[in-house]
């Protein structure tokens, strides 16, 4: 015998209707708008009064490429990289000196750190350029024997004030990253008869630098600006070119404008540098690197025409 089974469903076998979509409704943060507001109105009021104040403007682009300028921007490099390549040596050799079991080479670091971060930068080339009121001249032997006075050029006396007192801050740094890392690393290096030095140079240093790179960008930058200091020895970098250029121009205080352009110029291309070395060294600690200032446009702008494509 066949039944037949009615398969038109009631109401009553009807599935239940679904939640109601959310309508999510977004806070307003109007604490955010009136800062913004009011950060806008003080950023265009501060631009107001620079371009009604008695500032020759046209004479900052005049002398923008001017041969002295040029000049001084590459003595200002020159004069960074070399005090910072003197910091950095002279750091990593004290870090190591302040860590060792010796306490003599321990105690000369602390002192020398100690006496170089307590004075200012200012007073210690005022020292090394007045230095020959102590020591009339130098005597190096057959080598080379001079006054102090014709040895101690401003040049060397720049480099010297910089550079060995950026070693001892470098010093800090380094020592720093040299903790961060295991004390097993060196162990596991000491059994398997890697001396002490070549521990540092293979295993310690390569795993510190991830520690020590980012503060050393900070130095850099710094470095870059500190060099402005050096016009009070008579040497001439960028600061000095534009005071002088100041002087003979009529427009001093423009000239100081177009200095402080040029140093933001440098400290920008630095910061981009700074952040591509970070990144480097960043890739044995994180899993993803973070993007590049051209991936972040990059994804900004695909974003963007998937937005557009989407309302059309």
């Amino acid at each position: 015998m066949t039944v037949d089974i009615d398969k038109t469903a009631g109401p009553e076998d009807t599935p239940p209707a679904g939640p109601e979509a959310i309508k999510a409704i977004p806070v307003r943060h109007y604490g955010r708008y009136l800062s913004a507001v009011i950060a806008i109105a003080v950023l265009v009021a501060i631009i107001y009064a620079f371009g009604q104040g008695k500032i020759n403007w046209h004479a900052v682009p005049d002398y923008f490429f001017d041969h002295r300028i040029i000049k001084g921007v590459g003595q200002t490099l020159l004069l960074t990289v070399l005090s910072m390549a003197i910091g950095i040596l002279g750091g990593i050799l004290l870090a190591v000196m302040r860590l060792s079991k010796n306490p003599v080479t321990s105690s000369i670091a602390w002192f020398y750190i100690w006496f170089f971060r307590g004075t200012p930068v200012l007073v210690q080339l005022f020292v090394w350029f007045n230095l020959g009121l102590v020591f009339e001249y130098i005597n190096l032997g057959p080598i080379y024997k001079d006054y102090w006075s014709s040895f101690m050029t401003p040049f060397l006396t720049a480099l010297l004030g910089l550079g060995l007192n950026e070693a001892a801050y470098m010093a800090e740094i380094c020592r720093a990253g040299l903790l961060s890392v295991d004390e097993g690393q060196t162990e596991a290096s000491h059994a398997l008869g890697m001396s002490h030095g070549k521990t540092l140079r293979r295993i310690i240093i390569p795993q510190a630098m991830r520690v020590i790179v980012p503060p050393t960008g900070n130095e850099v930058i710094n470095m870059l600006k500190t060099t402005s200091l050096v016009s009070a020895v008579q040497y001439y970098e960028l600061l000095r070119y534009a005071q002088d250029i100041g002087q003979t121009s009529g427009a001093p205080v423009e000239m100081l404008f177009l200095a402080a352009a040029w140093y933001l110029i440098m400290t920008s291309v630095l910061s981009v540098g700074q952040y591509y070395v970070e990144r480097y060294y960043a890739r044995g600690s994180s899993r993803q690197l973070p993007p590049t200032p051209w991936q972040k446009i990059k994804v900004n702008l695909t974003s963007l025409s998937s937005r557009k494509g989407a309302t059309a």
